[in-house]
């Protein structure tokens, strides 16, 4: 089935990094807003890594984005995708991430997920000459024991970047 991102990106002039997903499940599609699933672990681990409640409402989460200067988008514009599995895209058409760039402080990109960042790689990097760094998936997909844990510890990286 051919999907089409449309989600809107989240960053302003303070942005410091980006955060660059594949593309949004359907859950995400269906809600409007970057990881919507309840069971992804997204929202959870920025909580953890900042020590900071995050309310669920789509303008608390662009305000904590905001105060944290943390850019969100997704690296497929549009793409062929069974259900909202990663390993099912096809033909995938990258977003341009030039104007993000220009338009913030961003130096730094991370990943979620090896998707993402091998999509990244492949259409994206030539682009804008900042290397990714991948950070483990959130999706419920991406479940081995001690995953939590895991993933704090990886996202944790984030911060460094955003607090210099």
């Amino acid at each position: 089935m051919q999907v089409f991102h449309t989600l809107e990106p989240i960053y302003d002039k303070n942005s410091k990094v980006l955060i660059l997903g594949s593309i949004p499940s359907i859950k995400s599609r269906e809600e409007g807003f970057y990881y919507a699933h309840p069971k992804n672990r997204f929202w959870s681990i920025l909580e953890k890594v900042y020590n900071e409640k995050i309310e669920n409402t789509k303008e608390d989460k662009i305000k904590f984005l905001k105060n944290h200067h943390i850019a969100l988008y997704d690296v497929i514009k549009s793409c062929e995708i069974t259900s909202s599995s990663d390993s099912s895209i096809k033909n995938p058409i990258p977003n341009n991430l030039t104007d993000i760039l220009k338009e913030s402080d961003i130096k730094v990109i991370f990943t979620t997920g090896r998707k993402a960042y091998n999509l990244y790689q492949k259409y994206c990097f030539k682009d804008t000459k900042i290397e990714a760094i991948y950070l483990p998936s959130t999706s419920p997909a991406n479940s081995p024991k001690g995953i939590y844990e895991k993933l704090i510890k990886s996202y944790s990286q984030i911060k460094d970047y955003t607090e210099k």
